[in-house]
């Protein structure tokens, strides 16, 4: 009904599957006949149907983000109080991400709330009281929230009469009652599926220590970093050309694929507001790789350092030396492959930039038109064949047509006009619309699983416009 819905009447199909399988999920049994018929020729649909309810929405994850559980069953535990009923179901994957979803009263709260904090208190006081009650940690030894959430997902849902929701956006529980009541149910009945499955238990237990290890690694190596540091006449990357102006607001960082392209940016440059940072090479797929793996690394630790914000647990978006942080690279299959690297790096340990706004991607030109003196930039095949046309007039004049294979092919005066000029460049701002699916498709596209890779790729090879061979 266009009164009502007064911004658009047209919806997208992708996106109320989702909600509708979320539904289909949290109220098990529930079937839900969802079909699409605004192609009268060929009408597309789904009956939505889950009689484990929570327990196979983590299967559904798990299958879609390619990712091998710990364990053959899911552990499902639930309990009512009052009108107050929570259920949560949990499973452990091989991954180094946890993925916890909440609902109150069939509402996502992305923001988390009391039910959320309940489960997770719960479950660091289990797997602690499960080390030492077996042995297995010592009496001044104890694992933290993130060491026992590593590779977990998780769905918490709870329904209660009256919800309060907080935040700007609503997108967080309130009522108190609700966390010590699923912190209760968790802690009684995880200890005693723990106690009734001693192999699951152990698993879980296991990982939990080597994401204990990996953070006391990473904290070594955070403290050796920041004493060499100190040490060092200047803390920033040798190879950063950094700007004049000290105001982050209106400051910009280019991080540059290759030596090459980052000389002619740091000639082309403002000197007074854009710094220049080039990096060289493939750097680490974090997705792979625990964070004690990132201090150190030769092609990350210079990202960090210029920034200034630190990473993980450590972050501090106050200290940001750049408002805008900018990736250039090449207009090549290569460069997607860095710009892919660099975006799932800041998606897992310094997330606050994507945010809150703060990195944006290079959009370099694909072409140079030309004939005589007169100039264009393609950024598209359309756009090129435009300008052939305009240049080439009505008796057809030769036209010169470069295709760009690399931001090293333009000089300082040409970087600049195109693609770092304030005034004339095209920029993409990366945003955080929906981080559940930002995750799943960094989990499937940067993970070790290469079946939902090879799926994903051939789902999506029709929309594929520009490859290189």
């Amino acid at each position: 009904d266009p009164e009502i819905f007064q911004e658009t009447t047209v919806f997208d199909y992708e996106t109320l599957l989702k909600r509708l399988r979320e539904q289909a999920f949290l109220n098990a049994g529930i079937k839900i006949i969802f079909t699409d018929k605004r192609n009268e020729s060929e009408p597309v649909g789904e009956t939505l149907h889950y009689e484990g309810g929570i327990r196979q929405f983590v299967e559904h994850i798990h299958k879609t983000r390619g990712v091998t559980p710990l364990s053959e069953e899911v552990i499902y535990v639930n309990g009512m109080e009052g009108d107050t009923f929570a259920e949560i179901a949990l499973q452990y994957n091989d991954t180094y991400n946890d993925l916890i979803l909440s609902f109150a009263n069939n509402i996502h709260t992305p923001d988390g709330g009391t039910h959320e904090t309940g489960f997770k208190n719960a479950l660091t006081k289990v797997i602690n009281n499960y080390g030492k009650k077996f042995g297995y940690l010592k009496d001044d030894d104890k694992l933290l929230g993130d060491d026992v959430r590593e590779g977990l997902t998780a769905i918490v849902s709870v329904k209660l009469t009256n919800c309060e929701f907080e935040g700007q956006t609503k997108g967080r529980l309130g009522n108190p009652e609700v966390r010590p009541f699923v912190d209760k149910i968790v802690t009684e009945k995880l200890m005693n599926y723990f106690e009734e499955n001693p192999t699951v238990a152990k698993a879980i237990f296991d990982k939990s220590v080597q994401a204990q290890k990996a953070r006391e690694a990473a904290k070594k190596a955070r403290e050796l970093t920041r004493r060499k540091s100190a040490l060092e006449s200047s803390s920033l990357p040798g190879k950063l050309a950094d700007c004049s102006e000290r105001d982050a607001s209106l400051t910009e960082i280019y991080i540059v694929e290759g030596d090459s392209a980052g000389g002619s940016a740091k000639e082309g440059r403002d000197r007074k507001y854009q710094a220049i940072l080039p990096l060289w090479g493939k750097m680490l797929n974090v997705e792979k790789a625990r964070i004690d793996k990132v201090y150190g690394n030769e092609k990350l630790m210079p990202v960090v350092t210029a920034l200034g914000t630190s990473i993980g647990e450590d972050f501090d978006l106050s200290k940001l030396r750049y408002g805008k942080v900018i990736i250039m690279a090449d207009a090549d299959v290569d460069g997607s492959h860095i710009r892919t690297l660099l975006l799932t790096f800041f998606f897992r340990f310094m997330r606050p930039l994507i945010e809150e706004g703060h990195i944006y991607l290079a959009q370099p030109p694909l072409f140079k038109v030309a004939r005589g003196k007169q100039v264009r930039y393609a950024f598209s095949d359309a756009e090129r064949d435009q300008y052939i046309s305009e240049l080439s007039g009505e008796n057809n004049l030769k036209v010169n047509v470069q295709r760009y294979k690399g931001l090293g092919e333009m000089d300082p005066e040409q970087l600049w006009e195109t693609t770092m000029d304030p005034e004339r460049r095209t920029m993409i701002k990366v945003t955080m619309e929906d981080a559940v699916k930002a995750d799943e498709i960094f989990t499937i596209l940067m993970g070790d699983k290469v079946a939902p890779r090879k799926e994903f790729i051939e789902k999506n090879a029709e929309y594929v416009k520009d490859l290189d061979v």
